[in-house]
Formats: C-alpha cells, sequence, structure tokens
C-alpha cells in the first residue's frame, strides 16, 4: 500500500510539463456460473504500477463471497505483497495480508499468523479470488522447472496440457489449458490466453469463471478437461488394484454380521469374481486349490460402507474407496456428470463406488440450487419425475425454492411411480408439514430443529437455516412433550432423518486457527493446501455467543439419540469430504450414544435396505457381491478403528489402501 500511495503521489504532483500518463488497460470482466446459470462476476484491474486488483462476487442460495484482492510483484513475477479484505462465502468477515522484504515473508489471515526467512515463495491465500491460481500459473511458468516453493508450506508444479481454439460470432480466440499440482487431491486445471492471461476455470459444470462473453465455452472446456481426467484416472485404475485370477480367501477375520450386528470371530471368507461364496469358522469352510489367502488376523472384514449423502464429482472416486466407501447415494447432480461417473466405475474403467442416484428439483428464484431442473408448477414437476424415472432414478429431491403448494402433488406424483422422496424442507414450510405432505426422508438435522423455532426464522433459503439453529438450538428441550410426540410422529409414519452431523460439527464448533475437530485425526496425512484448510473455521460466531454454538451441536447429539431410541430410522450421509468424512459421521452417532456395532449396521446393511439393494449388498455372506473392506483393530468395539482401512474390495478388484492415498498425496 505504501507503493501505492507514493506513486499517487507522484502522479498528482505537479510536472514542470505535461507528461502522458501510462497507459493502463481496461478491467477485465468474468463471469461467475453455478450449475450453469450466471451467479456472480470477477473483475481484474491493473494499476499504473503493475499491481493488480480483483473483485470478486457471487450469491449461491443466500450464501457467497464479497472480495476484493490486490497483489503486488517483484521482479520475478511473484506476489511481495497481498491484500485481501471483504466477506466470505459464509459471510464471516475476511482480512488477509502478506508481505515480502528482505527475505522475510509474513502472513496474517483467519487461521495463521506467519513469518519466515526465506529465498521467497509463492504465498497462496486463504481466501483469495479466482485470479490468483492465474498468477501462480504465470509465476510458475517463469520458474525454473516450473516448480515453486509454496508459503507456508508445500510445492506446486505447473505442465501445459494443450491448445484450443474457441469461435464466437464469427471471432476466434486460441487458450491453453494447464495443470497444476500442489494445490489438492487431484491436479487444478485452468486456462489462459496465449498472452498468459486469465481466461477460464472450471470445476465440472458445479463452477465456473470465464471471460466474459464466451461462456458458452464453458461447457467445451469441461470436456476437454474430463479427457485429460480421464486418462489419469484410467491410467490409476490400470496402476492400482488387481484381479486374481484365483479365488481369494480370507483367513483368521473378526466378520461384521451385519444382520445381528456383532462381530464373529475366526472366520474364513472365500471370494470367487465378484462374489462372495463361503463364509464360515476357521478350519470349516474349504480352502480352494490354487487361491490367494490372506490373512486377517487381528483385522476385521466389513461389507463396504455406505455415505448416504453425496453429490460426486469424477475425481473423487478414489477417496471414496480408500476410506472403505463402496456404496454411495448422490442427492442432487448434473444429469450427464453422474451418468458418465456412473458408468466408468461400474465397467471398472477407473476407480469409484456404486452410485444410487436421487434426482434433484427446485424452484426458480434468487436462492434456487445449482442445477439446471427446475418446477414452478405441477405440470413441469411430473415431466421432470417422469424424465428421472426413465432414467432409473428411485429417489427425489425436493429443494429449498420448491413452492410449498406444489410439494404434496410432487410427492404424489413421485409415489405413484414408485419413487421416494426426500430433500430440504422448502422455504415457508416446516418439517412437520413437509412429512404430512408424504416426504419420505429429510436432509440434515437443521430442518428438525427448524421445526421447533420456526416462528424465529424468516426464510430457510438463506444461511439463517444455520445461523438460527446455532443461535436457538441449545433452547429445544428434546425431552419435552412437544418434541416427544412429534419424535414420535416421526416413527410412526417411517420418516428417514439424513442428520449429516459433521458439516454442523464444523460449522457450530471450529473457530479460526484451530484444528477442525472432525478432521483432527487426519489432518497430518493430508496435502498440505487441504490441511491449512482445516483451520479455517466454521460460522462466524457472533460476540458473546462461543459456548452458545457449541451447545446447540450438543443438542444435535442429544436429537440423534432421541431419534434412534424412538425407532426413527437413520441413514449415514456428509454431503462433505468425500470419504474422510463419513468416518467423523460414524463417530459422532457413537459420540451421541449409539452402540458401535449399531452405527455399523446403519453404514451398511441398513442403507443397502433402504435403497432395495440388500439382496446384493450389505452382508458379508454368501451370494453378495463381495463389497468388502479390511481394517485394523474392531470398529464394533472402537468406531474410530474404521479408519484404519488397509484393503478394499470392490467389483472383483482388492485395492491397497495405503496405493489409493497415495495416489491422492494422503499419507497412508
Amino acid at each position: 500500500m505504501i507503493a501505492q500511495l507514493l506513486l499517487l503521489a507522484t502522479l498528482f504532483a505537479a510536472p514542470a510539463k505535461p507528461t502522458a500518463s501510462p497507459k493502463v488497460p481496461a478491467p477485465v470482466r468474468y463471469t461467475i456460473l453455478l450449475g450453469g446459470n450466471r451467479a456472480g462476476s470477477h473483475v481484474e484491474t491493473r494499476q499504473p504500477d503493475g499491481s493488480i486488483r480483483y473483485a470478486y462476487e457471487f450469491n449461491d442460495r443466500g450464501r457467497g463471497p464479497k472480495i476484493e484482492q490486490w497483489i503486488s510483484f517483484g521482479p520475478t513475477g511473484i506476489p511481495t505483497a497481498m491484500e485481501i479484505s471483504g466477506i466470505d462465502y459464509f459471510k464471516a468477515s475476511v482480512e488477509e495480508k502478506f508481505t515480502f522484504h528482505g527475505g522475510t515473508a509474513t502472513w496474517k489471515n483467519r487461521a495463521e499468523t506467519g513469518k519466515v526467512t526465506t529465498e521467497q515463495g509463492f504465498y497462496t491465500s486463504l481466501s483469495g479470488t479466482p485470479g490468483e491460481i492465474a498468477v501462480l500459473a504465470r509465476a510458475l511458468l517463469a520458474a525454473p522447472d516450473r516448480k515453486l516453493h509454496l508459503l507456508p508450506a508445500g510445492d506446486a508444479k505447473i505442465e501445459k496440457i494443450s491448445e484450443l481454439t474457441l469461435r464466437r460470432d464469427g471471432g476466434k480466440r486460441t487458450v491453453v489449458q494447464y495443470s497444476i499440482t500442489g494445490l489438492d487431491f487431484t491436479p487444478t486445471p485452468l486456462w489462459l490466453d496465449k498472452d498468459g492471461s486469465f481466461f477460464a476455470q472450471a470445476s465440472g459444470e458445479w463452477f465456473a469463471v470465464v471471460r466474459e462473453g464466451w461462456e458458452r465455452s464453458v461447457d467445451t472446456l469441461v470436456r476437454v478437461q474430463d479427457k485429460v481426467a480421464a486418462s489419469r484416472l484410467s491410467a490409476a485404475a490400470f496402476a492400482i488394484g488387481r484381479r486374481s485370477k484365483a479365488p481369494v480367501v480370507f483367513l483368521h477375520a473378526r466378520v461384521f454380521d451385519a444382520e445381528r450386528g456383532v462381530m464373529v470371530l475366526d472366520q474364513t471368507v472365500v471370494v470367487e469374481g465378484e462374489r462372495i461364496t463361503l463364509v464360515g469358522p476357521d478350519g470349516a469352510v474349504t480352502v480352494p486349490a490354487g487361491a490367494e489367502t490372506i490373512d486377517a488376523t487381528g483385522k476385521s472384514l466389513l461389507p463396504g460402507l455406505w455415505d448416504m449423502h453425496t453429490h460426486v464429482q469424477r475425481n473423487q472416486g478414489l477417496m471414496y474407496l480408500a476410506c472403505g466407501v463402496t456404496s454411495v447415494r448422490d442427492l442432487g447432480n448434473h444429469i450427464d456428470e453422474l451418468a458418465t461417473s456412473r458408468r466408468v466405475w461400474d465397467r471398472g474403467e477407473e476407480i469409484g463406488p456404486r452410485v444410487i442416484a436421487a434426482g434433484f428439483i427446485d424452484g426458480r428464484g434468487p436462492f434456487q440450487g445449482p442445477t439446471k431442473v427446475f418446477a414452478d408448477s405441477l405440470a413441469e414437476a411430473e415431466a421432470v419425475i417422469a424424465r428421472y424415472h426413465e432414467l432409473g432414478y428411485p429417489q427425489i429431491k425436493i429443494y429449498s425454492s420448491i413452492k410449498p403448494a406444489l410439494v404434496p402433488d410432487i410427492i404424489a406424483a413421485a409415489h405413484k411411480r414408485g419413487m421416494r422422496v426426500s430433500g430440504h424442507v422448502p422455504a415457508f414450510m416446516t418439517l412437520e408439514q413437509f412429512v404430512l405432505a408424504g416426504a419420505d426422508e429429510v436432509q440434515h438435522m437443521n430442518f428438525v430443529f427448524l421445526n421447533f423455532i420456526a416462528d424465529s426464522v424468516k426464510d430457510t433459503r438463506t444461511p439463517e437455516r444455520f445461523t438460527a439453529v446455532a443461535r436457538l438450538g441449545a433452547g429445544i428441550d428434546v425431552a419435552s412433550p412437544r418434541v416427544r410426540t412429534f419424535i414420535q410422529h416421526l416413527r410412526d409414519r417411517g420418516t428417514v432423518i439424513d442428520p449429516t452431523l459433521g458439516i454442523f460439527e464444523g460449522g457450530f464448533t471450529d473457530r479460526p486457527g484451530e484444528m477442525a475437530v472432525g478432521f483432527a485425526a487426519v489432518a497430518d496425512r493430508m496435502p498440505v493446501q487441504i490441511r491449512r484448510g482445516f483451520r479455517y473455521g466454521g460460522l462466524q460466531v457472533p460476540d458473546g455467543m462461543d459456548e452458545r454454538y457449541r451447545a446447540s451441536f450438543r443438542r444435535m447429539l442429544e436429537m440423534t439419540k432421541a431419534l434412534y431410541d424412538a425407532g426413527v430410522p437413520i441413514v449415514a450421509g456428509t454431503d462433505n469430504l468425500a470419504g474422510f468424512s463419513l468416518h467423523r459421521e460414524l463417530e459422532l452417532y457413537v459420540q451421541a450414544g449409539i452402540p458401535a456395532p449399531a452405527v455399523l449396521q446403519i453404514a451398511t446393511l441398513k442403507a443397502a435396505q433402504l435403497m432395495k439393494r440388500d439382496a446384493d449388498l450389505g452382508t458379508v455372506a454368501p451370494g453378495r457381491l463381495a463389497d468388502l473392506v479390511l481394517v485394523r483393530g474392531d470398529p464394533a468395539a472402537n468406531i474410530s478403528d474404521i479408519r484404519q482401512v488397509e484393503m478394499v474390495v470392490k467389483g472383483g478388484k482388492l485395492f491397497k489402501a495405503a496405493e489409493l492415498c497415495e495416489t491422492l498425496g494422503v499419507k497412508p
């Protein structure tokens, strides 16, 4: 900032004679797309001193950042100063600063305060704008070996992937695809113009930032990116995992009997091809001649785990299997992208779980979900339901902007086709009304709480559906007659609850600068940039409300136990970091007071039964598909042992968890 002030003083001083002002390029504008819909903007303005200012904002269902970022550069193109201010995705204030001077780098952000003596490195912000990735790309391209040390830690490397000529209204533009490693579990793609200026970055159809006027090119960019990713993921599928030509036999295993909810000691399990053929006590099962044997002494063999609340992306397949998750339920995705993921995973062309799909449907408006599927009339809704039914989807997920008046008819139309209905409770409805309208399931524990504080919440499409529960949830008496009566009503109707407790633990109890409670057990294994994010904190807590927010989460645990005790069906879903967050979700159910064996049943057989896949999945039994997880220890006695995945079997292939993790940059 001092350099800028000095520059301004120079510009406004009266010169001895007129001089030409430095020529400053016009601002460059970008469009933010969410689910293919325009949601915001990103503006790049180059300053006379060579620094860059970015203004970035978008609206995602009432959430979304509004950030300004200023970056100043040294002679090598590496930032020597950076300032970021505004509000983040959940509307928390942002103040982040970095400087490099005289061989010393200092930085301060929501999660970190650091100072280090260094020759220089590229500081990667926690709250920056999309333009920063282009700044990093240009610095990497100018660096020796196209590699740079990152601050506070880590390294990044860039690779040119391809060039692409785009056409628009008779004009054309050549853009270059690059890939940066070192920032995430998988390479980060981006697009630059031939001159190195930022053109676009896209994460599938969920999020994209693209040069204004070129919005229609995003689908093309994504298709090209997908081909590159497919090649990488296909190579991983070839290199990781193997298909045994002989039967595979697990000896001396502790086998989880999901039907009875008990561990059975000293068991032999025989797998031939994709199926389990024999299960029985050691010595009582004939081991086939020439079989490959695996000594499972001291280990537990479980049915593959289910995550019942996901929004899968193709590059997450490895993450799910690395954590023993062999089946997921997708509760909202783009139809074509999801179909591709399912196809390549089912065929074994890439590594990933089995997917049960639910069709997402929302109403149009300022808080609409990131989707292309909307219904503001019954005719529109019936057409959407018919399409999902034709695609084989067994379930519909209603979202927050659906008109309440349409809900009973939407549910009836889906039920008529034999489809389940779940979702967010639409705005201006209560959970009780949603259930009376015929809903089979509700996503997220906050909607259970909102049922009892409806008079205090204006619009559940906004972030208030989180913050109101954080403020007021602690005051709800789970043992009160009103709550108990409603829980019994849920039990009588067979309404399923998908609590996703992990996301509320993070939102209500994580604090800036402290390691996220839900990921503390695995943080040291993670890539450095992922690990930094675990210290960002949750919702911004108003002054004097710290203990209140924590108490509200404890009340969620109490509610979960009350639901379980009353016989209300619970499914284990996360809506969070692929694979790794399911382990924490299961730990939280045990923390709530549900016995660990019952939690394992929830995450295996009961999920398969709910989705009518229990004839093939959910148990370790003859005739079932051999979707299996071998873990060290006994998660029925200590649920956290579920984290110690050693081997996963799915689709007739055996995968070592350590090899899957290594591919993701995760330490075994």
